[in-house]
């Protein structure tokens, strides 16, 4: 079986593919398995300052594969939530998905040809989409009398609103990367997504892993929080980079017009 995932390290960049071409990345148990691991090896690596999630071939990722659709439907079980929770909120499934949004350094999800049903929220995972004009999105659980299962439900509101996270949700109606981008639910419309993204993912690696994994850290609490436990966030951060070392070398580098030299954040 060829490997699932596929991860290129380059200057704390890592390059995440999913890497089932000939199944336009269809999600089958061991995509599932992949994605989990690789995501969970990713985050607790300090060296990682960005990540880029991408799919190889035609497309992001065309949905859950139909064989794993099949064993649902029949008496066979379903194999993606079959794994123990453990410590996790999610089951493996909602993990594949959720990772990315757990992992501390920025994730960057580049859309190309579709994202459907659960290609779709695993793109959710990431803090940003860029995405071809003509990528395709589509919340497409309702299609086989489902309702999105993998953190959808939870992150989709999110960027695009209730309303509009129902109207999605209840029609499964394809969705363009233009009209992706006008309702929030990409960030930005590109020639070529993964280019664009990786060279983004460059240019955050470039900063204070420590203000950047605080930053996002602090954004994803906004409106999960009271405006009181923020604010107090915001001061425990800001207390815990002034003066650190890596806050000292982004200064020094700047008057010394050099790029900066930054240690990894300590866990």
């Amino acid at each position: 079986m060829a490997e699932r995932v596929t991860v290129r390290m380059d200057n704390g960049v890592a390059d995440v593919r999913l890497n089932r071409p000939e199944k336009m990345n269809a999600l089958d148990g061991a995509m599932f398995r992949a994605l989990v691991e690789t995501g969970e090896a990713l985050k607790a690596d300090p060296s990682v300052r960005a990540v880029v999630l991408s799919g190889e071939g035609r497309s992001f990722c065309a949905g859950l594969d139909l064989t794993s659709f099949q064993a649902m439907a029949g008496d066979q079980g379903m194999e993606i939530g079959a794994e123990p929770k453990g410590d996790r909120i999610t089951n493996q499934g909602q993990q594949a998905a959720y990772v990315w949004a757990e992992m501390p350094a920025p994730v960057i999800v580049a859309v190309h040809g579709v994202a459907l049903g659960g290609g779709c929220q695993i793109a959710l995972g990431g803090d940003l989409r860029y995405c071809s004009a003509d990528a395709t999105f589509s919340v497409l659980e309702i299609r086989w009398g489902l309702a999105p299962d993998m953190t959808g439900t939870q992150l989709l509101p999110r960027l695009v609103g209730l309303d509009v996270a129902k109207e999605l949700t209840f029609t499964g109606r394809m969705v363009s990367g233009t009209e992706a981008v006008a309702i929030g639910l990409a960030t930005k419309v590109c020639e070529d997504p993964r280019g664009d993204a990786l060279a983004l993912a460059h240019q955050i690696a470039a900063n204070n892993p420590d203000a950047v994994r605080g930053a996002k850290a602090l954004l994803n609490l906004a409106g999960q929080v009271s405006l009181a436990e923020g604010f107090a966030a915001e001061e425990r951060l800001i207390k815990r980079l002034i003066g650190s070392p890596n806050q000292k070398e982004a200064v020094t580098a700047y008057f010394e017009k050099r790029p900066a030299r930054y240690t990894d954040p300590q866990h």
